[in-house]
């Protein structure tokens, strides 16, 4: 791996729901060992949800650290106070299991809709505010994840951060969704910076695809040495997902474009 990026500083990413082979718990952390990748973050849909806290204890067995777990709210399912079943299970098992990660939130677009923005950031504000409680009497955190729309802005989801000033929140950027942010990116860095707990990495052209390959696209090296360069000390996320096809080839590929783009 280049100078910068060792594979302790690697995490694999969309790798439960995205994978042709459909793994187990047990394989799944298998294939990451044999890689040679010790952390993951867990992302679900809703019949993953029955094996999550086996995932997270052979994981933790196996001396495989779960980084993060995934959660979506949803303006239809989630409100303030009652969340979704399948996001009151993601709590259950946390407290079940003892896992005491980050939790990345992220919102459908139609949580915020026909909201001002002022409107928007105290209505997420509400909400981030009720997760972060509950996931800190549990021993999480909450990171907020930019996932497209209005929340998927830094400066919106910086808003809200600095709404809650008590609570301890963070960010998760994501090359995959930051096609549109490009050219804006070297000011974002220095915005995001004091916030920005992980990376998500992806090739990135303007005109998409919206998945592809690091070392494919045209900017991703550049965006990666910026924040190397600005004093970004997390760790990087590596994609799988790519639904169609073996996780672990996927995982392979973009580790060796990331080798190959010797990043110093």
């Amino acid at each position: 791996m280049a100078q910068d990026i060792g594979m302790d500083n690697i995490y694999a990413w969309c790798i439960v729901p995205y994978d042709s082979l459909e793994r187990s718990p047990q394989a799944r952390i298998a294939m990451l060992k044999k890689m040679g990748i010790t952390k993951y973050a867990y992302d679900w849909r809703q019949e993953h949800l029955s094996q999550m806290a086996k995932e997270l204890q052979w994981a933790k067995k196996q001396g495989v650290t779960v980084i993060s777990v995934w959660m979506w709210i949803d303006g239809h399912g989630d409100a303030l106070g009652k969340l979704s079943d399948s996001n009151e299970k993601v709590f259950e098992v946390i407290e079940e299991v003892g896992y005491t990660g980050q939790i990345w939130v992220s919102f459908a677009a139609n949580f915020f809709e026909d909201l001002s923005d002022t409107e928007a950031v105290a209505k997420g504000a509400e909400m981030i505010a009720f997760l972060s409680k509950r996931a800190t009497a549990l021993g999480c955190k909450i990171g907020l994840y930019n996932h497209g729309d209005w929340f998927g802005e830094p400066k919106n989801q910086i808003q809200i951060i600095k709404a809650l000033p008590n609570e301890d929140l963070g960010l998760v950027y994501n090359f995959h969704h930051a096609h549109h942010q490009i050219d804006a990116f070297p000011e974002m860095v220095d915005t995001m910076l004091p916030y920005l707990w992980y990376v998500n990495l992806s090739g990135l052209r303007k005109e998409g695809p919206k998945i592809l390959t690091i070392g494919k696209g045209d900017y991703e090296k550049e965006m990666i040495q910026l924040l190397l360069e600005k004093g970004y000390t997390g760790d990087f996320g590596i994609l799988g997902h790519v639904a169609e096809k073996d996780v672990e080839r996927v995982l392979k590929a973009n580790l060796n474009g990331l080798r190959k783009m010797h990043i110093k």
